[in-house]
C-alpha cells in the first residue's frame, strides 16, 4: 500500500476545507461534466433492485444519490462537508426528488449499525482518504449480508510513466493518492466480501474546465498547462496523458467502476 500523504486529521481538515471551497462548483452545469460523465454507466454498473436502501458515502453534492433515487426505494447520502449536503439538498429539493436524505457523517466512521443497506457505493472518495481501507471497512460492514459494495474511482497505471498524483494534488489539494483497482478489490476482500465484475475504462476529459471547477489559482493552472504542452512536445511524462482537441488542451484518467458481494 502506498503511504497515506497526511496523517489523518490533517488530510480531514485539508478535505473539509477544499471540499467547502468548491462546492459551489460541483452544480454547476458549465464545469460538473466529470461528475455526470458517465453516471448513467455507473447506474447500470450498480443494477439496482427496485425495493433497495442504499447508501452513498461520501457523496459530496449526491449527485449519485440523485441519480440512484428513480430505481430504488431510499438513498442515504452522507458526506463530511456540511457546504457539499447543502448544495445537494437544494438540487434535489429542485428535482423533486423526495426519497434521498442527506446526512452529516465521515466515511471512515460511518453512523450507521452493520447490515443497514442492501446497496453501498462510493465516487470518486477513496483517493482524497487518509484511510481507505477503513473507508472500504465501514462500506463492507453497514453492507447486508448478500449486498453489493461498488467503488467507483479514477485509479492508478503503474504500467504508465510519470507521477499523476503530484500534478492531481496541485490542481487540488484535498487529492491524496490514487490507489489501482486491484488494490481497492483487495481493501474490500480483506474487509471480507467477495469481489464481483468490474469495468476499468480511460476518459479524456478538457484541461480547462477541469481547473476552473477546484478553483486552481492561476499561476498554478499556467504550471499544469505547461507541462502538459511540454510533455506533448517530447518532454518528461507527467502521468495525464494529455492531448489536443481543436487546439485544446485535454488529459486522460483511467476510472474503474469495482464490485464486490458482502457476505452472505
Amino acid at each position: 500500500m502506498k503511504p497515506s500523504v497526511e496523517s489523518a486529521p490533517g488530510r480531514t481538515e485539508l478535505v473539509h476545507r477544499e471540499f467547502a471551497r468548491q462546492a459551489s462548483t460541483f452544480e454547476d452545469a458549465r464545469l460538473n461534466g466529470a461528475f455526470t460523465m458517465h453516471l448513467r454507466r455507473l447506474v447500470d454498473f450498480v443494477a439496482p433492485d427496485a425495493d433497495a436502501v442504499c447508501l452513498d458515502s461520501a457523496c459530496g453534492t449526491g449527485i449519485v444519490a440523485r441519480a440512484l433515487a428513480p430505481r430504488v426505494r431510499h438513498v442515504t447520502a452522507l458526506d463530511t462537508t456540511p457546504e457539499m449536503l447543502a448544495q445537494g439538498k437544494a438540487q434535489a429539493d429542485a428535482e423533486g426528488v423526495a426519497n434521498v436524505v442527506f446526512q452529516e457523517g465521515d466515511a471512515a466512521r460511518l453512523p450507521f449499525p452493520d447490515d443497514s443497506f442492501a446497496l453501498v457505493v462510493t465516487r470518486f472518495s477513496l483517493h482524497h482518504v487518509a484511510s481507505p481501507e477503513r473507508v472500504a471497512a465501514e462500506l463492507v460492514r453497514v453492507c447486508r449480508p448478500g449486498g453489493r459494495v461498488v467503488v467507483a474511482d479514477m485509479v492508478a497505471r503503474p504500467d504508465l510513466p510519470g507521477d499523476a498524483d503530484r500534478l492531481e494534488r496541485l490542481r487540488d489539494p484535498s487529492h491524496g493518492t490514487l490507489l489501482t483497482a486491484e488494490h481497492i478489490t483487495g481493501l474490500l476482500t480483506s474487509a471480507g466480501a467477495t469481489a464481483g465484475p468490474a469495468d476499468v475504462f480511460d476518459v479524456e476529459r478538457p484541461l480547462a474546465p477541469w481547473l476552473e471547477q477546484s478553483l486552481t489559482a492561476e499561476d498554478t493552472a499556467r504550471a499544469i498547462e505547461r507541462e502538459l504542452a511540454e510533455e506533448l512536445d517530447g518532454g518528461p511524462a507527467t502521468g495525464l496523458r494529455p492531448l489536443r482537441r481543436d487546439g485544446a488542451l485535454w488529459f486522460t484518467q483511467t476510472w474503474a467502476h469495482l464490485s464486490a458481494r458482502a457476505a452472505a
